[in-house]
């Protein structure tokens, strides 16, 4: 091949590489993390695809003390497309809870029969084993803010909770969350480990004490 040949080659640029190679050790990252990081949250690197965006600590410390509460010993919880509250409630080491993870990604099925595939789009196929009202509270942040993300995630919300909602999702769909779901919007304030361009609220259709911040 001549030297005239070769300047034809496409190259790219040193910024594009750099890119480039940090987005295939993104790819490379393992998936099985094991020991006591298997549930910090962010051991699992968010799919913006997937549209993941995982809470900062304090916030994921927050809803799970707050499911914990509103549960009590003995408990069942149900983090339906919120892995953040589910590795929280599992790095708490409460072996009195019960906590079941309902998500999409399946990079999430290291956390054994804990792992239940869900598909919003689908917001009912679940497995056999998994009864209706069979949990005390569902914590739930449906992955994408539209109307008809939210109404099919209610349809599992409704499904596998007793009673108690805990909603985590736009401020834009607060009304609509309310028709849906009976839920009305807390003091508390979810932030997420990078800024969000849209506002964030939690939801509540019990007393709960997310009300209690300012």
């Amino acid at each position: 091949m001549s030297d005239s040949e070769d300047d034809d080659i496409p190259q790219l640029s040193s910024h594009t590489l750099a890119a480039l190679q940090e987005f295939y050790a993104e790819q490379k990252q393992t998936i099985n993390p094991g020991g006591d990081d298997k549930y910090n949250v962010g051991v699992i690197e968010e799919n913006w695809q997937l549209s993941q965006f995982w809470y900062s600590q304090d916030t994921a410390l927050r809803l799970a003390q707050e499911a914990i509460n509103a549960v009590g010993e003995g408990g069942r919880i149900a983090c339906v497309s919120a892995p953040s509250v589910y590795q929280k409630l599992r790095e708490l080491r409460r072996e009195d809870i019960s906590v079941y993870i309902f998500e999409y990604d399946r990079r999430f099925a290291i956390y054994g029969d804990e792992f239940i595939f869900y598909d919003y789009n689908n917001p009912l196929d679940l497995p056999e084993g998994v009864a209706p009202h069979s949990f005390d509270i569902v914590v739930a942040d449906p992955p994408y803010l539209s109307e008809e993300c939210l109404r099919k995630t209610s349809e599992t919300i409704q499904f596998l909770t007793q009673g108690k909602i805990l909603l985590c999702t736009g401020a834009i769909m607060e009304e609509q969350a309310a028709q849906l779901l009976g839920v009305k919007v807390c003091k508390f304030i979810p932030e997420h480990s990078r800024n969000l361009a849209n506002e964030f609220r939690c939801y509540t259709n019990y007393d709960s004490g997310l009300d209690c911040e300012t």
